[in-house]
């Protein structure tokens, strides 16, 4: 394998890793508004003049955001092993370069690896999106018809 082989054997697991910034990006964002959204709830209750059908709304909301948050920390905690798989690759492919050592299995089942780490956290990421639209549409656009 000559040096240009080496860099273009390199390059797709290092597009891989970019993709998996831009996930873990978004992804975290997401993180945070949950987080904050949960503090805001929780200091909505603390108050002592809540109607008791808001308060209900938020009861119901709370545990909710908790299971997103949860699917939201799996899906980065995949992406993130997608990354740390994906940087295995790009070493494992320099140490065959270096060694003249055949790792192409080896190497292969590594990236595979990542890729399924990745595609299963842009499952929970897709769940997280699936609940977070079920809290708004059913607690909170239920709540909003009981109250007009």
């Amino acid at each position: 394998m000559d040096y240009l082989n080496l860099i273009k054997y390199m390059i797709s697991p290092s597009v891989m890793i970019s993709a998996c910034g831009l996930l873990l990006l978004g992804i975290n964002n997401k993180y945070s508004l949950v987080v904050n959204r949960i503090r805001l709830l929780n200091q909505e209750l603390r108050d002592k003049s809540l109607e008791s059908g808001r308060k209900e709304v938020i009861i119901r909301q709370i545990p909710l955001l908790l299971d997103r948050m949860r699917l939201i920390k799996n899906a980065v905690w995949l992406y993130t092993l997608s990354v740390i798989f994906f940087i295995l690759t790009i070493i494992f492919i320099g140490v065959e370069f270096v060694t003249k050592f055949d790792l192409g299995i080896f190497v292969d089942v590594i990236f595979v690896t990542g890729v399924l780490a990745l595609l299963t956290g842009a499952v929970f990421s897709a769940e997280e999106t699936r609940l977070g639209y079920k809290i708004v549409h059913d607690i909170e656009v239920g709540a909003i018809k009981t109250w007009v």
